[in-house]
């Protein structure tokens, strides 16, 4: 009876490996135990570390190149990628910051300061900058208003876009802040955020203002 049992246990796994579709010898070498590669674990632990440390940035290349320069490991691109498939680690590349080009709305303005940085007053001479921090999955602006008298920040806006939109909130926030006084000149580099048509608005709404910039291709300081 036991040798008719194990032969109708073999049938049974045919009929169901070809009902399945499945070769027999993959049936078996799938139930069989798997040996844990130490060298495949440390690899992983490795990965997963570089990737974390980039912030999720690092791709398949990168790490692959991080090995082999830092901890002597030769792990071709691909294996590398399909180690981080195995892990569900997948590259987030952070977006480049840009600033657009002026178009034929944009207009520059006399440098009127002529490195003049000395005011004998406050609010006679404001200068503004555009700044930027890297933050998890992009870039994040920073615009400042600074009077130059005492070298104080006036104003500044932040944004997820460098336009002029920031620049002109920082401005507004600026005219605000000091009980909008009359006659500001307002130096700047000649970014499109500052000789745009809607932030040469946003300084005409300020009584009596002026508009100065640095010569194209200086810093803001000259």
């Amino acid at each position: 009876m036991s040798q008719l049992a194990e032969q109708d246990k073999r049938v049974s796994k045919s009929l169901l490996c070809k009902l399945f579709g499945v070769i027999k010898s993959s049936y078996y070498y799938g139930i069989q135990p798997k040996s844990i590669s130490l060298e495949t674990v440390k690899h992983k632990a490795l990965i997963r570390q570089i990737f974390n440390d980039s912030k999720h940035s690092a791709g398949a290349r990168s790490i692959a190149a991080i090995l082999m320069n830092k901890h002597n490991i030769k792990l071709t691109r691909y294996m590398a990628g399909k180690l981080m498939n195995s892990m569900e680690l997948k590259s987030c590349q952070l977006k480049t910051h840009k600033y657009k080009h002026a178009d034929k709305q944009h207009k520059a303005h006399d440098n009127i300061l002529n490195r003049d940085f000395s005011p004998t007053a406050p609010n006679q001479v404001w200068t503004d900058d555009v700044t930027y921090v890297r933050i998890k999955g992009g870039w994040y602006y920073i615009a400042v208003v600074l009077d130059l008298y005492a070298r104080r920040i006036v104003g500044f806006a932040v944004s997820d876009s460098p336009d002029s939109v920031l620049t002109a909130k920082a401005l507004q926030m600026a005219y605000q802040t000091r009980l909008k006084p009359s006659g500001v000149l307002f130096h700047s580099d000649q970014g499109t955020h500052y000789t745009s048509k809607k932030f040469a608005e946003s300084v005409a709404s300020c009584d009596g203002m002026t508009q100065s910039m640095s010569r194209r291709g200086n810093p803001l300081r000259a």
